[in-house]
């Protein structure tokens, strides 16, 4: 089975974007080619046995992580640091810290998911009509998360004195910030693990084709009480990890023999992914600081019902 060069760069340009963007980038990589039809169709199958698609796809997904440590290297090198500091004095006592603890145990519930879920979901719903209802749904949790939001009280993430309510830090050093990045990281550092956790098990249902990533992550912090441009920096940032691990995992697959002849095809959608990830994640960073998801959620909404109804009259 071949894969153009072509097709590659299309899907790179898909992926780039809606990887980020609340929309599912796994659903609209199944829903695309499937609606174009024809060798389209057949090339990028993801459910055909011994398809490269996927891998093809694991290989673009680590491009965009490439380009979210890139936009976000600063913040990746504050945590790094504050992760070291932590380590040396066994002690966690900076925001800094807090933070890559967070995501770190925010990770864990994905992880461990993917290994156990991730090849049945794709064999048993990697497919037009599931992928359609499922982004139907997506769109569906999206608007109720907007409507519902100011409804849901946060839960507290400090103790009555001021001070955190987990993971040790009542030394913790908190000082005012002016710059925008690191008043946003410094709020996340005060969720509380539990939240945090809960946060990061929301990508687990990322898993199933059609429901975004960042929208789960985005909703599930909206409803534990951040900001929209703190819930999506938080999801920016927990994606990362998550995604460099599945192409660690996946990407071996491009090499086997039998798929040679794809690796220059895919270079060039990775390199098209990884440019569209770097704009998208710049304009989502923005956009979030005073909009909302609804725009996706209705998008979703309207795609996913079109696309089961066309899917479902063709038989």
């Amino acid at each position: 089975m071949a894969i153009t060069y072509l097709e590659s760069i299309v899907v790179g340009a898909l992926q780039g974007v809606s990887e980020l963007f609340p929309v599912s980038s796994l659903g609209h990589s199944i829903l695309m080619p499937a609606l174009i039809g024809g060798q389209w169709a057949s090339d990028l199958d993801m459910s055909a046995e011994n398809s490269p698609y996927l891998a093809l796809l694991v290989a673009m997904h680590v491009a965009t992580a490439l380009a979210l440590v890139i936009f976000f290297r600063r913040d990746w090198v504050r945590i790094l640091s504050g992760l070291w500091d932590a380590v040396r004095i066994r002690e966690i006592r900076t925001p800094e810290a807090r933070s890559g603890v967070l995501l770190i145990i925010a990770t864990v519930p994905v992880g461990l998911a993917g290994l156990v879920m991730e090849k049945a979901v794709r064999n048993y719903l990697g497919t037009p009509i599931p992928t359609s209802i499922f982004l139907a749904l997506n769109g569906f949790v999206l608007l109720s998360a907007e409507l519902l939001r100011n409804r849901v009280k946060a839960e507290p993430v400090l103790t009555p004195t001021g001070r955190p309510a987990d993971l040790s830090m009542q030394d913790t050093v908190v000082l005012p910030v002016t710059d925008p990045d690191r008043a946003s990281d410094a709020r996340l550092a005060r969720l509380s693990v539990k939240n945090a956790t809960l946060i990061g098990a929301a990508q687990i249902a990322a898993l199933f084709p059609g429901i975004s990533r960042s929208g789960s992550t985005i909703v599930a912090g909206l409803f534990k009480g951040l900001r929209h441009e703190d819930a999506a920096r938080f999801a920016f940032l927990l994606a990362t990890p998550v995604i460099l691990a599945a192409g660690v995992l996946k990407t071996p697959e491009l090499f086997k023999p039998e798929n040679h002849d794809i690796l220059g095809p895919a270079l060039a959608g990775s390199m098209v992914a990884g440019v569209l990830s770097y704009i998208s994640v710049k304009f989502l960073t923005s956009y979030f600081e005073t909009k909302t998801l609804t725009p996706f959620a209705i998008y979703c909404l309207v795609a996913g019902i079109s696309s089961a109804a066309f899917f479902t009259l063709r038989g």
